[in-house]
Order: C-alpha cells, then sequence, then structure tokens
C-alpha cells in the first residue's frame, strides 16, 4: 500500500495530465468528428501503455503486479462500457459549450464518484465532502444555465454532466480493481473502449479526413487518459475512490485556465461566480476532517 503523501502525489499528477483533455480536445474537434475523437483519444491510451510496458519488459524494470482475473471481469466489464459512454458524452459537450465551462463542470465528477462511493461500496463521506458536494452541484448548475431568465439549460453542459456521472461510476468499477495491474488495466481501458467508441463512429459514418490531426489525438489520448488514467489507478490504492476524485478536483481549474489562455475568452461574471463556488467545495474536498455517520454499514 502507497503512502497517503505518495498517493496524493500520484493524483495531482493524473490532474495534471487530464487538465490537457477539455483545451486540446476542443481544437481538435474542428477537424475530427466528436465520437472519432473519442475513439482516438483512449486509442491513444492503449497503444502508448502498450509501449510503455514493452519498454519496461525489454528494459526489465516492470514491477511485479496482480493480474486481472476472472472474478473481476464484471467491474471490467463496466468500466469499458462506461469509457465508451464518457468520452463520447464529453466530445459532444465540447461541441455546443465552451471549453473553460466544460472544463470547471468536470468537478460533477466528484459528486458523481462519492455519492456511489457511499450508496455501492459504504465508503464514508466526510461533512465537509458533503459541503462540498453541495458547492459543486451549485456551481454546476450555475455553468449550466444557458438562459437565467427562463432557466433553461446548456446542452452541451448537460452532455458534459452526463460524461461526469458515466466517469463517476467508472470510477467505482476501477476502484474494485485498483489493486491489480494498472498498465493492463488501461491498455483494456484504451483498446476496449477506444475500439467500441471507433465502431459507433463508423455506423454514424463519422470518417477522418486529417491524419496530422488524428495523430495529435492519438498523443492527446496517451498523455490526458493513459498517463492520467495509470496514475489515477495509483492513487486510488491509498486514497479510496472519493478521496481520489477530490484531490483530482484540481484538472478542472488548470483546465478551464488553460481554456481560457488558448481561447482567449473573457470570462463571464456568472463563470466567476461558479469558479469561486467550485474552487470552495474543491477545497472542502481535498480537506481531511472526522467523518460523518455513514447512513449504510
Amino acid at each position: 500500500m502507497p503512502s497517503t503523501r505518495t498517493s496524493i502525489l500520484w493524483a495531482v499528477l493524473a490532474a495534471a495530465f487530464y487538465a490537457l483533455n477539455a483545451p486540446l480536445s476542443k481544437w481538435l474537434l474542428a477537424d475530427i468528428p466528436p465520437t472519432m475523437m473519442a475513439a482516438l483519444l483512449y486509442l491513444g491510451a492503449g497503444t502508448g501503455m502498450t509501449a510503455v510496458r514493452l519498454i519496461q519488459r525489454r528494459t526489465g524494470t516492470r514491477p511485479h503486479e496482480a493480474p486481472l482475473t476472472r472474478q473481476d471481469l464484471p467491474y471490467t466489464v463496466g468500466m469499458v462500457v462506461l469509457d465508451i459512454a464518457a468520452p463520447i458524452f464529453l466530445m459532444i459537450g465540447l461541441t455546443k459549450a465552451t471549453a473553460a465551462n466544460a472544463s470547471l463542470l468536470n468537478n460533477f465528477e466528484i459528486v458523481a464518484t462519492a455519492l456511489i462511493a457511499l450508496l455501492a461500496f459504504g465508503e464514508v463521506i466526510s461533512r465537509r465532502l458533503w459541503a462540498a458536494i453541495g458547492l459543486v452541484t451549485l456551481s454546476s448548475i450555475l455553468l449550466s444555465v444557458e438562459d437565467a431568465g427562463s432557466f433553461s439549460f446548456s446542452i452541451g453542459s448537460v452532455f458534459v454532466l452526463l460524461a461526469c456521472t458515466c466517469w463517476g461510476l467508472e470510477n467505482n468499477c476501477t476502484r474494485s480493481i485498483s489493486d491489480k495491474d494498472p498498465l493492463q488495466i488501461v491498455v483494456i481501458k484504451g483498446f476496449g473502449s477506444g475500439g467500441g467508441s471507433l465502431v459507433i463512429a463508423l455506423l454514424q459514418g463519422e470518417r477522418l479526413t486529417d491524419g496530422l490531426a488524428a495523430l495529435g489525438a492519438l498523443a492527446l489520448g496517451f498523455v490526458a487518459y493513459g498517463l492520467s488514467i495509470f496514475f489515477y489507478i495509483y492513487a486510488q490504492r491509498g486514497l479510496g475512490a472519493a478521496k481520489t476524485s477530490a484531490y483530482y478536483a484540481v484538472a478542472p481549474f488548470l483546465g478551464a485556465g488553460l481554456s481560457l489562455a488558448i481561447f482567449r475568452q473573457a470570462p463571464s461574471p456568472i463563470f466567476l461566480v461558479a469558479l469561486l463556488l467550485m474552487a470552495a467545495g474543491a477545497w472542502l474536498a481535498t480537506v481531511d476532517s472526522p467523518p460523518a455517520e455513514s447512513s449504510s454499514s
């Protein structure tokens, strides 16, 4: 079992790599259809991490890890299916919402992961984390409102929230196999989810017309999904699903900052209010406190 400090480092590294996803995906979506983009991201993760595995074997630096077994099959299948749906929802959302909004909304994954961890696995949620869930949810509502007068929601934001919910479920599937070989898990995620998304993209009639953009998407997938997931799994071993997701919450802020810089957008007043609420929620989520009484035992 890794130390808490090491696990936190893995979680922050995972967040930093994933922060590249929304702004760079938004940029690449100008040349790649959304479902095809989702496929390339995971295929890039699978291909890159397979190369890492081969290098480790050749150099004799591969650590001994427990392989997945037949008992892990339900969680593995659930992980792959959810990882097909989540990035497709995110890519569709990015085509209809700003990259900065989408980046911040990724923090809703804290809410989904923590509540599912509580309900499905009995993982204790502290009072501070409950407060964080409330603040993140309120911020997500603000970021999703398209017309405050009629209180209509942005369809792009709704798709991003659907992606976060899928990833919240997926985080808890991965939690159940986080003691197994992280490289094997990422390779299965990459080729399983990427292959599934590719089939859906081709059935929808999506095609690649820009080879350079496709290579960029594969490289982004290796870093933002492959390396990020790899470090995330290591973090879960020492922190649990809810706590790892909380430290991972720095990713949306990094992503939002990169998005504003890349697309040269001035943040709106609602965005700034949502940013403050999201920051407060993320901070509460990362501060240790005595746990509240759990309703499930």
